[in-house]
């Protein structure tokens, strides 16, 4: 049962509440069901399962005067206050009690300045304790007494600038406007004509707009079809007028097809705005603002809208000093600097950053001040918050890393919380192994800045060990993609586990060889573990040679070779360079490739080799030639043909522009 409104008046809460209990909608008695949330309650009653959906239908495009509007909506909540089964001494209407007594407080004090007229803006549960006639049942000293003897905090506050996108958020009790552009859309029509007769077409000829501007088709014709939907789906669904859902249900179905792509392309732009709010120079800044100003001026880091680069050098405190700063922010979001690239050194302790101060960054900053009051509790409690949302492990040994940088010993222990917790229940191996690198980066380089990475580090080696029993099972059975994120995974575990001398790696190297004996493994695992294992000193290039020459043979597919060859020598050209063996295996075996893989092949070994450098690539040339051809591998000579080389000649020449002699 939905209240309905004569022309140019409001609904009477009170006959309307009485209507929704004759019908069994509404709270009779103290001992009837009995929620909180009193606008819930009247969607409820009314007959509607969404409350925001509610409030549009019952205000927003209710044709009345607001001020109406609003009494009415008083007088209902007043209905539902007086049936509230709590006590008294109920922590929420304690905790409420107090909140208006300080709201009625605050209204006299402004009552005495001589102010007129008063706005009060508040939740609408407590209108009914702060208009007028409420003031016979709470008195001043009723008031006072309910706040004696709190305790008192010292607090700063301001004003910040709004934003639709901030609008959009859900925060607070609850609180966020899910489409602020729609809701504009509504106010502003209103403002201008004093109706909501045409809030439909406008709306859809501005969504026609900005499908146009997509590079869209929307037809005018397709727009008169789309606002008469809008108002069928309305009339149909019993809604006074169409709400956003009937205007993109509408606008889906004419104008984009049926699709929902194209609206998603127009959503931001149109439900949620891009307004921006100021706000006076002259007004107290944020917290989080004055700290982030007092530390530039500490570290003489003066904003600047011209870009600069700023090398560090973490050895001097000032300088690591700042490096601190620019970490922290980029974790809060504040991108003020950008990582560049540091020069040729082989030392940690030379850091580069782009330098860009952006008008936007403002803005920034007032968004990441609902983390903390200063930057280093901020970004702790950032830290803790993506730390609970991150996908994997990996993301969490980054989280760890950035923390180690930014000098968060208190969001290291949050991060480390998570991280205890999601490694102990891990299953997937190249995640653990992905989290070897960040974690072993934290004890590797949390001493130095004086961070305790005792926790970090047994964690660091139940990982390492979890990793090493699965790792032989996860490698099996993979596909190319599959293969190629796991290689990755490797890689990034056995950097890691370079960085500490002292962690004993006799399990890891165990796995590496199960990996790189088993035929049944792809081959760009196998063939890096088999790498790896000869860099470490545990297999000979004998050995490796005899692995090569075996699944280089004829009996494996070419593609299958390709990989293995191009795990066992990515990424470092030397030893093929330096073992005349191995190239000479790998010479012949690239010259018996038959026809019909070739082309299959080919790619393959070209990505290999091309990822070595100009210098590597041409010694490789040197050294082929130097074997005397793919036969020399066997023993056996073969004249070069000329003549029969003569048609691929011409032509490599006419493509370099040369011309062939005669």
């Amino acid at each position: 049962m939905r209240p309905r409104t004569a022309k140019g008046g409001a609904p009477r809460a009170t006959a309307w509440v009485r209507g929704l209990r004759a019908v069994g909608r509404f709270p009779a008695a103290r001992s009837s069901p009995y929620r909180p949330d009193a606008i819930g309650m009247l969607a409820d009653a009314a007959g509607y399962d969404d409350p925001e959906r509610w409030w549009e239908d019952a205000v927003e495009h209710r044709e009345a005067d607001p001020i109406e509007r609003f009494a009415a909506i008083t007088e209902a909540i007043a209905e539902i206050r007086a049936v509230d089964p709590r006590p008294a001494d109920h922590p929420d209407v304690a905790e409420n009690a107090r909140r208006e007594a300080a709201m009625r407080k605050l209204l006299r004090a402004a009552v005495r300045e001589g102010h007129a007229s008063i706005a009060v803006v508040c939740g609408a549960y407590h209108a009914p304790a702060l208009v007028p006639d409420s003031s016979a049942r709470h008195s001043a000293s009723s008031d006072n007494a309910l706040l004696a003897g709190l305790p008192k905090a010292k607090v700063a506050v301001t004003w910040v600038p709004w934003t639709a996108d901030r609008l959009s958020l859900t925060s607070g009790y609850g609180a966020g406007v899910a489409a602020p552009g729609w809701y504009q859309h509504l106010f502003a029509h209103w403002t201008e004509r004093g109706t909501t007769a045409e809030v439909a077409t406008s709306w859809l000829a501005r969504v026609a707009q900005a499908l146009r501007g997509q590079g869209l088709d929307a037809p005018t014709a397709s727009l008169v079809e789309a606002a008469r939907m809008a108002e069928a789906l309305a009339a149909v669904r019993g809604r006074p007028s169409p709400g956003l859902g009937e205007l993109d249900d509408a606008a889906q179905a004419v104008l984009c097809g049926g699709s929902p792509l194209p609206l998603t392309l127009v959503h931001r732009e149109l439900v949620v705005g891009h307004a921006l709010g100021a706000v006076p120079d002259a007004t107290p800044t944020v917290p989080l603002a004055a700290d982030l100003a007092a530390e530039q001026r500490r570290l003489r880091l003066r904003p600047s809208a011209l870009e600069e680069v700023l090398t560090l050098d973490l050895r001097r405190p000032n300088q690591l000093a700042r490096s601190v700063l620019l970490h922290r922010l980029a974790l809060l979001g504040v991108l003020w600097g950008t990582p560049a690239e540091a020069g040729r050194t082989t030392g940690t302790f030379k850091e580069a950053w782009t330098l860009r101060w952006e008008p936007g960054l403002a803005v920034a900053i007032v968004d990441a001040s609902r983390y903390g009051t200063t930057l280093a509790s901020a970004a702790a409690a950032r830290v803790a918050e993506a730390a609970q949302a991150a996908d994997g492990l990996a993301e969490l040994g980054e989280l760890l890393s950035a923390c180690l940088l930014a000098d968060l010993p208190e969001g290291i222990g949050r991060v480390v919380a998570v991280l205890a917790e999601r490694a102990a229940l891990a299953q997937d191996i190249p995640d653990l192994l992905a989290s070897i690198a960040p974690l072993a980066r934290t004890c590797r380089y949390g001493n130095v800045r004086g961070v305790d990475v005792a926790q970090v580090r047994r964690i660091l080696e139940a990982t390492v060990v979890r990793a090493c029993v699965g790792l032989p099972t996860a490698c099996a059975g993979l596909d190319d993609e599959a293969a190629a994120a796991m290689r990755r995974a490797v890689d990034s575990a056995q950097h890691g586990l370079a960085l500490l001398p002292d962690l004993p790696l006799d399990d890891w190297h165990r796995a590496l060889a199960a990996v790189a004996g088993s035929d049944r493994i792809h081959g760009a695992v196998a063939g890096r573990a088999t790498r790896l294992l000869l860099d470490a000193g545990l297999v000979d290039r004998d050995d490796v040679a005899d692995r090569l020459s075996r699944r280089l043979s004829v009996a494996s597919p070419a593609p299958d070779a390709a990989a293995w060859l191009d795990g066992l020598v990515s990424g470092d050209a030397t030893l093929l360079i330096h073992d005349r063996r191995l190239l000479q295996i790998v010479d012949g075996w690239v010259a018996g490739v038959g026809d019909e893989v070739f082309d299959d092949v080919l790619p393959l070994v070209r990505r290999t080799f091309a990822a070595f450098s100009r210098p590597e690539r041409r010694e490789i040339g040197e050294r082929v030639s130097a074997l005397g051809g793919p036969d020399a591998a066997r023993g056996e000579s073969t004249p070069l043909d000329l003549a029969g080389a003569g048609p691929a000649i011409r032509t490599m020449a006419r493509y370099l522009g040369w011309e062939a002699s005669a």
